[in-house]
C-alpha cells in the first residue's frame, strides 16, 4: 500500500515524467488508432511502426544527438514515406494492400537494423541505448521527452477535433464523400500524418515491435462498448491511459519488469475483457442472445407441435403425453421436458398427471406461429416462385423472427389467403 501511494501520488519526478509520458503516449495514439480501425488499416501502424527505425537511426548519424525531437523529425520522415510508397505501389501495380505493407516493411527495418549495426561498431558513445527504440524503455524518459510528447500529443487531439467530421465520413463511407466534394486526398493525407506522428512518439516507450499494439488495441477494445465514435475514442483513450498507467506501475514495482512490454500486456487484458464480457458486442453476451433465441424457437416448436394436434382432433385443449408430443415431432426428451416447464412458467401450457395441454394464451401463441409459417410458404411460391415441397424448411426458421409489422404487411400482400400451398387452413385471431 505504502508502494502504491507513493507512486500514484507522483512525489518522484522520474515516476512523474514516466507516468505523464506513458498517458500522453497511449491516449493520443488511441484516438488517432480510432480511424485507421474504422478504415480497416490496422496493419498500417505495423508498418509504420518498423519503418520509423532506419529514420531514427538516419537522425542519429546525421545530429550525433539522440535529442528527441531530432529523433521524432527523422522517424517521421521515413514512416511517412513508408505510407506513401504503400499507397503508390497499390495504386500502381497489382500487388494488393496487405503484400504493400509486408514488402515495405520488410525492407524499411531491415535497412534500420543495418543502420543501427553499424551505428553500434561505430565507437560513437553517444549511441548507449539507441536500442531503446527495437523494443522501448518508457523508465528513461526525461522531461524533455514529455515536452516534445505534450507538443505532438496536442498537435494529434487538435487536428482530430479540427477534422473529426472529416474523417468520420471518409471512414465510414469515402465513396459518398468523394460525391459531396470532400477533398479526400488532402484528409487522407493528413490522416497519414497523424497516424506517423502516432506511432513516432510511441516508439520510445515501447518500441518498434510492440507499437501497433498501442495504435490499434484500445480502439479495437472500445469498439465492443459502443456504437458512438465519440465514445468510442473517449473510451479507447481511456483504456490507453489505463494501460499506460498499470504498464508503469507494474514496472515500478518490480523493476526487472519492463514497461513498454506491461502496457501492451495491460492493454491486451481489457481488449480480452471486452472482447468476452461487453453487454451487446461480447462473445458472452452473444452466446447467452444465442441461447435465448434456441429456446424461444423450442418453446414455439412445443406449441406449434401441440397446435398441429388440437387442429387434427378438432380439440386444442386435450391432454397430451410427451411420447405423443415426440412422436408429432422429433425433439430431444430434455429439451422437450424444459421446454414444456418453461411454457408452463409462463402461463401457455398446463399439466396434470405428466400430461400436458395448452392454455388459452397457449392455443394463441401457437397459433400465431402456424400462421407465420403457412403464410410465408405461401409468399415464397406466390413471389419468390419456390415449389410448394421445397418451402417447409425456409419457413420452419422464418416464422420465428417475423415481427407484427411484417406480419400485417404480409396478410395486405398476399390478400388474406385462406390456404398455403398444401391446402392447409391458415388460422387468423
Amino acid at each position: 500500500m505504502n508502494d502504491f501511494i507513493y507512486f500514484f501520488s507522483l512525489q518522484d519526478p522520474n515516476i512523474r515524467y514516466v507516468v505523464i509520458g506513458v498517458i500522453l503516449l497511449t491516449a493520443s495514439s488511441s484516438i488517432v488508432g480510432t480511424f485507421a480501425f474504422l478504415r480497416k488499416k490496422s496493419l498500417v501502424g505495423d508498418a509504420v511502426a518498423h519503418s520509423v527505425l532506419p529514420g531514427v537511426c538516419l537522425a542519429f548519424i546525421i545530429s550525433g544527438t539522440k535529442n528527441p525531437l531530432w529523433l521524432i523529425i527523422g522517424a517521421f520522415l521515413t514512416g511517412w514515406l513508408s505510407l506513401v510508397l504503400i499507397d503508390y505501389i497499390t495504386k500502381n501495380s497489382k500487388i494488393k494492400e496487405d503484400a504493400a505493407i509486408g514488402l515495405n516493411l520488410s525492407v524499411f527495418f531491415g535497412f534500420g537494423m543495418l543502420l543501427l549495426t553499424y551505428i553500434q561498431h561505430a565507437g560513437n558513445a553517444s549511441q548507449s541505448g539507441l536500442d531503446h527504440f527495437l523494443f522501448g524503455k518508457a523508465a528513461a524518459l526525461v522531461g524533455d521527452d514529455l515536452l516534445v510528447f505534450g507538443a505532438v500529443a496536442i498537435l494529434l487531439l487538435g487536428l482530430t477535433i479540427l477534422f473529426f467530421k472529416e474523417f468520420t465520413l471518409i471512414s465510414f463511407d469515402i465513396h459518398f464523400a468523394q460525391t459531396i466534394g470532400v477533398p479526400i486526398k488532402f484528409l487522407q493525407l493528413v490522416m497519414t500524418t497523424l497516424t506517423v506522428l502516432a506511432v513516432v512518439i510511441g516508439i520510445q516507450a515501447v518500441g518498434v515491435v510492440l507499437m501497433a499494439a498501442i495504435l490499434i488495441t484500445p480502439a479495437a477494445a472500445a469498439r465492443f462498448w459502443t456504437e458512438n465514435i465519440k465514445v468510442m475514442m473517449v473510451l479507447g483513450s481511456v483504456f490507453g491511459a489505463i494501460s499506460g498507467m498499470a504498464g508503469a506501475y507494474i514496472s515500478y514495482l518490480a523493476p526487472a519488469m519492463p514497461t513498454g512490454p506491461w502496457i501492451v500486456v495491460s492493454i491486451s487484458s481489457i481488449a480480452l475483457f471486452s472482447f468476452f464480457f461487453s453487454p451487446s458486442r461480447g462473445i458472452l453476451s452473444r452466446l447467452l442472445k444465442q441461447m435465448k433465441i434456441k429456446k424461444r424457437m423450442s418453446e414455439e416448436n412445443i406449441l406449434k407441435a401441440l397446435y398441429h394436434m388440437g387442429e387434427k382432433d378438432k380439440d386444442f385443449y386435450k391432454q397430451r403425453s410427451v411420447a405423443s408430443i415426440l412422436e408429432k415431432r422429433g425433439f430431444q426428451i430434455p429439451e422437450l421436458k424444459q421446454g414444456l416447464r418453461r411454457l408452463k412458467r409462463q402461463g401457455f401450457c398446463s399439466s396434470e398427471h405428466s400430461l400436458w395441454k395448452l392454455t388459452p394464451e397457449g392455443k394463441n401463441k401457437g397459433q400465431r406461429t402456424v400462421k407465420l409459417h403457412r403464410l410465408w410458404e405461401v409468399y415464397l411460391t406466390k413471389y419468390v416462385k419456390i415449389a410448394a415441397d421445397h418451402v417447409h424448411e425456409d419457413a420452419e426458421t422464418i416464422e420465428h423472427f417475423l415481427t407484427p409489422e411484417l406480419e400485417q404487411r404480409l396478410e395486405k400482400l398476399l390478400d388474406y389467403p385462406t390456404t398455403d400451398p398444401h391446402q392447409s387452413t391458415i388460422p387468423y385471431a
